[in-house]
């Protein structure tokens, strides 16, 4: 008897998950190396192009010097440009030694116009040094973002060979980065007045998919000859917020390209619903709620059903697929939930639904 629940499990899971797409069987014919587009706020994967694959980020490193600096630094306090910032090679916003600034301005410059010399003001701003700034970086992404295939050695994403990401850590750190508002509102800036000592101007915003598709939020481009040109971008269209990442592209129109072909994927397939905060569901006389407002990502024009477990978890379905397992809130009868549990309980890990409803269904017999 177990041979043949084993057999049913196996089937049933080929068909529930499809093979993830890689760089052989691209359906939508990208020219990156390596691609990915996410929903912005439940961290689904929409697409993927191996994502996963080791790549040289190029200035979309400064995404995360960018939201560093805003969540160590005070925006308001006076920066004073080193030697070492203003020599800096690349892109810059042309600092002077001496030249004092205020941190948010670096930011602006460093986001905007790429600015090379900006991001080693911010790093020795920060941290003292470049390199004690780098280890800043990595403890920041493992620890508060969560990946684990990357590396940095300097603020600004000039080539090191090890300095590295992924596309699929690229839109976890952006994912993590836009949901800070003063990065959003700077990331998201199309030209900017820049007075500065050495340099006035108006800053025209690096990321030209501004220019080129509708509802754009964000938030960073680069490139360096080894890494090819990369972009980190963010659109919003009727609630549903989706990251694009492309790496290594053979020319700038080309990541963009790939850009609006991952978008037009995603909006034309996929929407971002919300179950409010204090919805509450029956299973077996016993009544539950949900804690928070819950995000989760549903294929455009799905219909969802939702079954609440023994255990006291709600699934979304959109047959024959588990969208998402949620842990609820048990409610005493007549009672509802007490104000300090709502705002402390924190929601469950969304992985692993498919295998823990196979559980419920098999125990349940």
């Amino acid at each position: 008897m177990k041979k043949y629940i084993l057999l049913i499990i196996a089937a049933i899971t080929v068909s529930f998950f499809p093979q993830q797409i890689n760089a052989e069987e691209d359906s939508l014919s990208l020219d990156s190396e390596t691609a990915i587009l996410i929903d912005a706020k439940t961290g689904k994967v929409l697409y993927e192009k191996d994502s996963r694959k080791i790549m040289y980020p190029a200035s979309i490193t400064k995404i995360i010097t960018g939201i560093i600096a805003i969540e160590k630094g005070n925006l308001n306090e006076m920066v004073t440009v080193s030697s070492n910032a203003r020599n800096v090679s690349g892109t810059t916003v042309y600092l002077l030694e001496g030249e004092q600034v205020p941190l948010k301005k670096l930011i602006q410059g460093m986001i905007i116009n790429s600015g090379n010399d900006a991001a080693v003001a911010i790093a020795e701003h920060i941290a003292g040094d470049v390199e004690s700034f780098s280890a800043m970086m990595n403890d920041f992404v493992v620890n508060k973002v969560g990946v684990t295939k990357s590396h940095f050695v300097n603020p600004h994403g000039l080539f090191n060979i090890n300095h590295y990401t992924t596309a699929y850590d690229m839109a976890k750190i952006a994912k993590y980065a836009m949901k800070n508002q003063i990065f959003k509102e700077i990331a998201s800036t199309k030209t900017l007045e820049w007075k500065g000592k050495g340099w006035e101007t108006t800053l025209i915003n690096h990321n030209k998919m501004f220019w080129r598709y509708e509802g754009v939020t964000g938030i960073k481009s680069g490139w360096v000859g080894q890494s090819g040109y990369t972009l980190v971008t963010s659109a919003e269209r009727k609630g549903t917020s989706l990251i694009a990442v492309v790496l290594n592209s053979q020319t700038a129109e080309r990541s963009y390209s790939d850009a609006v072909k991952l978008f037009n994927y995603g909006f034309e397939n996929f929407e971002t619903s919300l179950i409010a905060k204090g919805s509450t569901f029956q299973s077996a006389g016993r009544q539950y709620t949900l804690p928070k407002d819950y995000h989760f990502t549903k294929p455009k024009h799905a219909t969802i059903t939702k079954e609440v477990t023994r255990s006291g978890a709600l699934l979304l379905k959109a047959y024959p697929e588990t969208l998402d397992k949620i842990k609820l809130i048990p409610l005493a009868q007549g009672r509802t939930l007490p104000k300090s549990l709502s705002t402390t309980y924190s929601q469950s890990v969304q992985t692993d639904t498919y295998f823990h409803w196979l559980a419920d269904l098999f125990t349940s017999q």
